[in-house]
């Protein structure tokens, strides 16, 4: 098992890899796996004060402010990355928001659209400008980070598990699409994962069905096969692992971290 996490890490050493959403939660254990394995990593947020935070505590860690729903930001994200760089080795399009916890009834227009903005937008807007440096490079990898909303329906959700059910066929379709230009494109799909955005959750549905949190959360825990949490560095290690030469045969494929989780309510 070490001598495989050794290979796996020597076919990351030197890859330029993008993060977006990389400042904080899973999206800095995605960061922190790369640096570990001796990528160049650069990190996106548009958190300002977590970019500070994480740039502080990460000194190889580059890290820049960036909305993803923006074409503008976009567009500049990818050239100052073109002049840093030259190239990209992979894209981790992680930055996604939560949406609106309510009835169908009684979601607005403006938050189904917040919602498909930064998910599905950001996602294609990234992907649209990371191709000509993959390219560049050779060719690389792009992951989706989506989730198992992506794949399960999900009660009182509607935008956000529309949102993620769309980043499947965003995956399939590039991965057909970038294939012969030897660019992976795959989707990764955490379950419950443990962290300050999964108790803000937990508090919308508890307060929307009428429970106590610790009701809702071992509610959301059942539906879990292992019957506890996904961390996010599980999902780091999966991203780590498609992005490397371990994985240079898997494209176009939505893989659950999640302990099975069988239903989401």
């Amino acid at each position: 098992m070490t001598g495989k996490r050794n290979d796996m890490s020597e076919s990351l050493t030197g890859k330029r890899v993008l993060v977006t959403a990389g400042a904080n939660g899973i999206g800095l254990a995605i960061a922190r796996k790369f640096l570990e394995s001796g990528a160049e990593v650069h990190a996106c947020d548009v958190d300002t004060e977590a970019c500070r935070a994480a740039e502080g505590s990460h000194p190889r860690l580059s890290v820049s402010v960036c909305d993803v729903s923006s074409e503008e930001q976009v567009l500049a994200l990818f050239a100052q990355l073109s002049e840093k760089w030259g190239g990209l080795d992979a894209l981790i399009n992680n930055a996604g928001v939560s949406g609106p916890t309510s009835r169908l009834e009684d979601t607005t227009l403006d938050a189904w659209r917040n919602t498909l903005d930064v998910n599905l937008t950001g996602t294609f807007l990234c992907a649209r400008s990371a191709v000509p440096l993959l390219r560049a490079a050779g060719g690389g990898a792009i992951i989706n980070i989506s989730s198992v909303a992506g794949r399960l329906g999900f009660s009182l959700r509607t935008p956000y598990s529309a949102s993620k059910f769309g980043l499947a066929g965003l995956t399939q379709t590039w991965a057909m699409e970038l294939g012969p230009s030897n660019i992976r494109v795959n989707s990764v799909l955490p379950g419950v994962v443990a962290g300050e955005r999964v108790e803000r959750i937990i508090a919308a549905r508890a307060t929307a069905a009428g429970v106590s949190n610790d009701e809702m959360r071992a509610q959301l825990v059942s539906g879990v096969s292992l019957r506890r949490m996904t961390s996010p560095e599980d999902v780091a290690a999966q991203v780590a692992f498609l992005c490397s030469d371990e994985g240079g045969m898997i494209s176009g494929q939505s893989i659950s971290v999640c302990g099975n989780v069988e239903h989401l309510g």
